[in-house]
């Protein structure tokens, strides 16, 4: 089973500090699971491998340059953001969601692990007004509806390796949604970063703005 030092294996450079941070997540989200229904019983077992390592996906496909700005859409407890923000401490991340309860609990854990670096708010993606270098989201809605929703709050401003868009994961059959945008989107397989037989069908979906 995947655990908090599967993480350093597939991040070796992570700091001390860190690994004390994605240990901690292990017993903060089963002990908010007991309470709200974040996550279903059979995955809170997989914690690290279906929620944490999945979310860091992310950071295999792009390496956010300091100062950055993410905006991470229906963040539910708090994924991809917290996993994201342990990892790059000098990111800034908002963390949004529109059910009140589970936004309690990711600005819960982000304090309780002790991150400067990422604000949680209880609001609905259309309501949000500021611009990021990048939004992010784990099977949230379908790509199409979440370019709709936050085309303003893309940047123009430019810090990163990628021009600013979507970093969205997704898994499975996603022909249908990425279809509009088949000319411009990029793919990446996360069993190409990942060995676990779940990230098999996993992917990270890429679309510049």
């Amino acid at each position: 089973m995947i655990t908090a030092d599967s993480i350093k294996f597939y991040f070796p450079d992570i700091s001390e500090k860190q690994e004390k941070q994605f240990a901690a997540l292990g017993d903060l989200y089963t002990d908010w699971n007991s309470k709200i229904n974040l996550i279903s019983r059979k995955d809170i077992e997989n914690l690290y491998e279906k929620h944490i390592l999945h979310s860091l996906g992310i950071a295999k496909v792009l390496n956010f340059k300091d100062q950055s700005s993410i905006l991470d859409i229906g963040t539910g407890g708090g994924f991809p953001g917290i996993p994201l923000a342990i990892l790059f401490s000098k990111v800034n991340f908002l963390l949004i969601d529109s059910i009140g309860k589970k936004i309690k609990v990711a600005a819960d854990i982000v304090q309780k692990i002790g991150l400067t670096n990422v604000e949680c708010e209880h609001k609905r993606a259309e309501e949000e007004k500021r611009q990021f270098d990048f939004v992010v989201s784990r099977a949230v809605m379908p790509l199409p509806d979440l370019v709709r929703i936050t085309t303003n709050n893309i940047d123009k401003q430019q810090h990163n390796a990628l021009p600013n868009g979507w970093l969205c994961l997704k898994g499975g059959d996603i022909t249908a949604e990425t279809q509009a945008f088949k000319k411009k989107i990029v793919e990446y397989d996360l069993v190409d970063y990942f060995k676990e037989e779940f990230f098999i069908t996993k992917k990270v979906i890429y679309l510049p703005k």
